[in-house]
């Protein structure tokens, strides 16, 4: 007898012991498939209605068709789709060796909660209502559910993450075709094997719809990979430097400004080439240059250097259908590039997911319009000051247009009655007109001194902090400072064409020599500072 009940403890023990093992589960190695939202191995994938898709779409063997702008790029039969399909066979064939340790019902949801673990189902599968995987406060449990039939989903069907649970571990292996009806709210990454996917009008998928042979068909969708479990963090590319021309709200390079009805401007307003009419110092929250000065001149050499660079940075993301652009896109921080004329309409939405200093590029070639009441929405963390557009030709945006971002345009800019612009409009060529907007740039602290900083006064003229001479130089550089900058010592910092900072010395005699051989030729842009303040700023030429 007390054998008996040792053997039953032992079995308990033992039993017990391989619970966790039963239930546990381990992620696929999806490799390159992870960048893609949307994928077949052999078939076409294809598109009906306005869809929004984050992620890479694409097919090894086929054509993908239908599609407006896609934030991830196509890939139809080229090296990524192969690497693709060869790492898609990797991760089906771990999930379809997953030891299940669940074997549920065909019906799936009706307020079913399933914990971490490997699921598996004989035959054909079907999705109502809700179901909920709940992760018990493990960010890290995995779900695989292994379903040897085809899978399908009632209308408005949902997947509910608790505790702690990501789409990014929720797996879906799938022996037939995928139909999803309206409305289902779909998470997890989902593999059919030798069948098709479909997804209907409003379906939401947080995850991947993959294929190893069969169509795969959206329509009128929203889909985005899932972040998390490793996925990079989306910081996007480094913003260009503005300079003193990141003082103004309003300002053109080489063309005239003039406002029409009451505009709100918080930043400063000027032309270096041309007048600046029509602004009421009462309704502007910085320096109004009326005619070129010393500091619309430095601004528009910083504003070449801010477009140059902007211009040469290569694009993580072309957006293929310029004159598509907007109807509610979602784009994450990356450089992305439209190659032609440009019209936004309805909506837009920047998603920094989270990274409050996520920068967005959006460099486009041609010119860019906006439609009455159109609007770029800033989601998750955006912030206007980090939205840079960089536009090779004309802007308009149109009336009652709301825009986050700073624009860099080479070509005349017109702001219709009622445009907000969160960031600021700035021109190396052409005319700026403004008619009753709204615009608010994020201003430096530097840009609260008057360029020149706290210099003296002689005869009623302010003097220069330094004199660099010659202008142009070859191989040395000569700084003089006045009293007052030499007595507190100066910092002078050079940035080359591209705005990279290629010196920076200290400075605390009152004339400098320094030897500056290895600048090649080219212009520069020199500022002296003091203590953290702009006191003088300008252009150099190394011959």
């Amino acid at each position: 007898m007390i054998m008996i009940q040792k053997l039953h403890i032992l079995f308990a023990f033992v039993l017990l012991a391989t619970l966790p093992l039963l239930g546990s589960a381990q992620a696929p190695n999806l490799g390159s498939t992870s960048k893609f939202v949307l994928f077949s191995t052999n078939g076409a994938v294809s598109n009906t209605g306005i869809t929004q898709l984050t992620g890479k779409v694409g097919t090894n063997n086929g054509s993908s068709t239908g599609f407006g702008n896609v934030n991830g790029g196509m890939h139809d039969g080229d090296t990524t789709s192969a690497q693709a399909a060869t790492d898609l066979l990797i991760a089906y064939n771990q999930l379809n060796a997953a030891t299940p340790g669940f074997f549920p019902a065909p019906l799936l949801g009706n307020g079913q909660v399933l914990i971490a673990g490997t699921y598996a189902i004989t035959g054909a599968a079907t999705l109502s209502n809700e179901l909920t995987f709940n992760a018990q406060n493990n960010p890290n449990a995995v779900f695989i559910i292994q379903i040897a039939g085809p899978l399908s989903t009632s209308a408005n069907a949902k997947v509910r993450l608790i505790n702690g649970a990501q789409a990014c571990n929720v797996y879906w292996k799938v022996e037939g075709l995928v139909d999803m009806a309206a409305g289902t709210f779909m998470r997890g990454t989902i593999i059919a094997n030798n069948a098709g996917i479909n997804m209907n009008t409003l379906d939401t998928l947080e995850g991947r719809a993959m294929s190893t042979a069969g169509a795969i068909t959206v329509n009128g969708v929203l889909a985005y990979t899932p972040i998390g479990c490793g996925s990079p963090v989306l910081n996007g590319p480094t913003a260009p430097t503005l300079g003193e021309a990141g003082c103004y709200g309003i300002f053109s390079a080489d063309g005239p400004i003039q406002n029409a009805g009451i505009s709100n401007i918080l930043g400063d307003v000027g032309a270096n080439v041309g007048l600046t009419i029509g602004f009421d110092p009462l309704t502007v929250t910085g320096n109004i240059h009326p005619i070129p000065d010393g500091s619309t001149a430095l601004a528009a050499a910083d504003l070449l250097l801010a477009y140059t660079y902007v211009n040469t940075l290569s694009a993580d993301i072309e957006l293929l259908y310029p004159a598509q652009f907007g109807g509610n896109l979602v784009l994450t921080p990356h450089t992305y590039v439209l190659n032609g004329a440009t019209t936004l309409t309805d909506s837009l939405f920047l998603d920094a997911q989270g990274s409050a200093n996520a920068v967005f590029i959006i460099k486009i070639y041609g010119a860019l319009e906006t439609s009455a009441y159109a609007r770029v929405v800033l989601i998750n963390g955006t912030q206007a000051k980090n939205v840079y557009w960089m536009v090779n030709g004309a802007v308009e945006l149109a009336d009652y247009t709301t825009f986050n971002g700073s624009i860099i345009s080479q070509g005349a800019i017109s702001l219709f009655t009622g445009t907000t612009i969160n960031g600021r409009a700035l021109t190396g060529v052409g005319a700026l007109a403004t008619n009753a907007i709204q615009g608010a740039a994020d201003i430096p602290t530097t840009c609260q001194t008057i360029v020149g900083g706290p210099l003296s006064v002689q005869n009623g003229q302010t003097l220069e902090a330094a004199a660099l001479y010659p202008n142009p130089f070859q191989g040395q550089l000569n700084i003089r400072l006045s009293e007052t900058a030499a007595a507190a010592g100066a910092t002078l910092l050079l940035y080359n064409s591209m705005g990279a900072l290629v010196l920076s010395h200290t400075l605390t005699e009152a004339k400098t020599q320094m030897d500056v051989s290895q600048l090649p030729a080219g212009i520069y842009i020199y500022r002296l500072t003091q203590q953290d303040q702009l006191l003088q700023s300008g252009r150099l030429i190394s011959q």
